[in-house]
């Protein structure tokens, strides 16, 4: 059932979206050099997969990103976030702040490679710091959204972000996804740096 959701909910999200994409690809070209779509590496079910985003960073941004370490924000575990970071472009501040640049993400779930509903995907370098308790969301498909994400998001401390993700494997059902989702559309529409 839940993979079943994933594809009927993955094509009708791309049919309903895919006339903006030429729009989008046009803002990002006029914007700043590169590709309009990037290939990021994420771990879900245990391997790392690519998943599609917007790009919304100048070429080259990962390679910048040791660079900018000692302007880190967070220091309660492995991420890594800076609020002006000077890496994200002008027309990719607006795909973030609307979560614009997530979108393409609909192919990976169609692909089966991610869920609409699921524990927050990561780096595979930032899993090293998954305490042990954690360990069975190494495994665990990721998702476009879930509980993590709709409550606070990457403003969570590390290991609250983890409780959330592991509560939702260990009571995941139908209903726990419909709720989710439903809660990611009302903060979408109301307040979307909130997903």
């Amino acid at each position: 059932m839940k993979r079943s959701i994933d594809i009927f909910g993955s094509l009708i999200g791309l049919i309903i979206l895919l006339p903006f994409f030429p729009f989008i690809a046009l803002a990002i070209k006029i914007n700043s050099k590169g590709p309009v779509l990037i290939k990021l590496d994420r771990v879900s079910e245990g391997k790392i997969i690519k998943a599609y985003k917007f790009r919304s960073m100048v070429v080259g941004a990962e390679k910048r990103k040791k660079d900018l370490l000692a302007l880190n924000e967070r220091n309660d575990g492995p991420f890594f976030k800076i609020k002006n970071d000077p890496r994200i472009t002008k027309i990719g501040k607006f795909l973030r702040k609307f979560r614009i640049d997530e979108i393409p993400q609909l192919i990976n779930v169609l692909k089966g490679e991610l869920s609409l509903v699921g524990p927050r995907p990561h780096e595979p370098e930032e899993l090293f710091a998954y305490p042990r308790e954690y360990r069975e969301l190494l495994t665990a498909k990721t998702g476009l959204t879930g509980l993590s994400q709709v409550n606070g998001a990457s403003s969570l401390p590390f290991l609250k972000e983890l409780e959330f993700d592991k509560f939702y494997l260990l009571n995941q059902s139908l209903w726990l996804d419909i709720k989710i989702l439903f809660k990611t559309l009302v903060i979408f529409f109301t307040d979307p740096t909130g997903v």
